[in-house]
């Protein structure tokens, strides 16, 4: 089985198709391609892709899936900073969709740097290491303090190479005056990530992307290096300071005789070595090894990982939802158990609903999570809700599309029902739209079954009459409690779901009858 991963950066755009290992989960890369669209270029003050940068980059793409398609490749694209901030980045991805036929998911920088270091941790030995990995990109740069195979802390920064050229060398000249101010730029904007990630006194550093790789090339050809490849290249301190005093010092039409410097990056390549200098200023390193697998190789591991059921992924997650949860929720517990009610009531009308596990997942984290808007209000608390997993950080692990849904479900726990006129909720497709109505429509019931957050409900009975179009849901508690008001609770919920699956819905208190 062959799978492939898209990386669609603001600089350039990545392809590696690989052939899975069943025997251990991983995967061997048979063919890589990389294409320099500079898809971001002269966004930064307008905010849109222009549209000569999009027709490039979708040619691009056009041509990377006919490689993959070429293996029977199962393709996953991702998009980052200049889609994710773009105002017409759904227009490009509509685009990439009816063009080439690939859903592009554009993620989040939390999620990018999680997925960032899944891939470090594929080329490099540093499992056993607290480690710092820093990944420059065009329009933003990753930091992920990482141990083992988790991260620790993540931070995503609005600073790239493109971001910076456009804004301090337009012309591509380097004056000590444009230099300076680049560099307190750079410090001001990056003072916090040295202070919080600081402390973590990593053991390694690590760099990541086309702009450390290039720096790498640079130094090699200046010390008669010619290695192989670059992962596991080290960079000192002493070195980078006198490749970025060369650049500066070139004049932009002859920075292309720099030996070691990739062409398509003389424009950018100035600033991008300016914030890797900063970047060890700041954090007092001492050298940085290259790992030439990144975002593109994390995207495949991951996809490969969910394709065979990677519970640590799924450990993550849940893992991640419970954190949001117990930070904002001051009845976390509750929620817990009305998520373990909603799950039982979604695997006992499996055969009516025909959802599968990913949707049960995508339920258990939008339970956990759906009263995280109490924290800023009660009033329209499901809606407050919606808007802090939309833009969370804490919940990595998830594609852009699933954070959506998510937030979707526990958005509808309460009140109105999905409708039209809600935005977000229209712009879903006929069956994401059914996804998050009978999920919802779960939720709500369960909800309803631990009116009390005293978890009196412990079980239920479903039953299925098909000829009179009916589910029976009868609630099972622990001796004779009084569930009369958590039946009522339900029974007001349950519009939803019998809406969403043609049924009537009854729910039965057979204690108190």
């Amino acid at each position: 089985m062959y799978q492939a991963a898209i990386d669609i950066g603001t600089t350039s755009m990545h392809l590696v198709v690989a052939r899975t290992r069943a025997e251990d989960s991983g995967f061997d890369i048979v063919t890589s391609e990389k294409e320099m669209v500079r898809l971001g270029e002269g966004a930064q003050k307008s905010h849109e892709l222009t549209p000569a940068a999009i027709d490039r980059s979708v040619a691009a793409i056009a041509r990377m899936a006919k490689v993959s398609r070429s293996y029977d490749a199962q393709i996953s694209a991702v998009a980052t900073s200049a889609v994710r901030e773009s105002t017409n980045g759904k227009e490009f991805v509509n685009r990439v969709a009816e063009e080439v036929g690939i859903d592009v998911e554009v993620i989040s920088g939390p999620e990018e740097a999680r997925l960032i270091h899944l891939g470090v941790l594929q080329a490099l030995p540093v499992f056993s290491q607290r480690h710092l990995v820093v990944d420059i990109g065009g329009g933003s740069t990753e930091f992920i303090i990482g141990q083992g195979s988790v991260p620790v802390e993540v931070k995503s920064v609005k600073v790239g190479a493109i971001r910076l050229t456009d804004k301090f060398f337009p012309s591509g000249e380097a004056t000590p005056k444009s230099v300076k101010k680049c560099r307190n730029h750079i410090r001001n904007l990056l003072a916090d990530v040295f202070h919080d990630l600081g402390g973590h006194q990593p053991e390694i550093g690590i760099g990541s992307s086309g702009t450390a790789e290039t720096i790498a090339s640079i130094i090699a050809a200046s010390k008669g290096d010619d290695p192989r490849n670059f992962n596991g290249y080290v960079i000192g301190r002493k070195d980078l300071k006198k490749a970025v005093e060369q650049l500066v010092a070139t004049p932009a039409s002859k920075r292309i005789r720099i030996a070691g410097l990739d062409e398509r990056r003389v424009d950018i390549i100035v600033a991008g070595a300016l914030l890797l200098e900063e970047i060890f200023t700041g954090f007092g390193l001492d050298q940085l090894t290259i790992s030439e697998y990144a975002l593109r190789e994390g995207v495949l591991y991951d996809r490969i990982g969910r394709d065979v059921g990677d519970e640590h992924l799924k450990d993550l997650r849940r893992s991640n939802a419970r954190r949001l949860a117990l930070s904002l929720d001051s009845d976390a517990e509750s929620a817990v158990k009305t998520t373990e009610l909603a799950c039982m009531l979604f695997d006992r009308t499996s055969a009516l609903h025909k959802l599968d596990e990913h949707d049960r997942e995508l339920l258990e984290i939008a339970g956990l999570v759906h009263n995280v808007g109490l924290v800023i209000s009660h009033a329209g608390h499901h809606k407050h809700t919606y808007y802090i997993i939309r833009n969370t950080d804490t919940l990595t692990g998830f594609t852009d599309h699933e954070i959506e849904l998510t937030a979707l479900i526990a958005r509808y726990h309460r009140r109105s029902h999905p409708a039209p006129k809600h935005v977000p909720f229209a712009q879903l497709n006929e069956k994401d739209k059914h996804r998050v109505s009978v999920l919802a429509g779960i939720l709500r019931i369960a909800i309803g079954l631990n009116r009390r957050h005293n978890s009196l409900v412990s079980s239920m009975r479903v039953n299925h009459d098909a000829e009179h179009s009916q589910l029976k849901i009868e609630p099972v508690t622990a001796g004779s409690a009084d569930i009369s008001l958590e039946v009522y609770a339900a029974s007001e919920r349950s519009t939803l779901l019998q809406e969403a699956l043609g049924l009537e819905i009854e729910i039965i208190d057979t204690v108190n009858q």
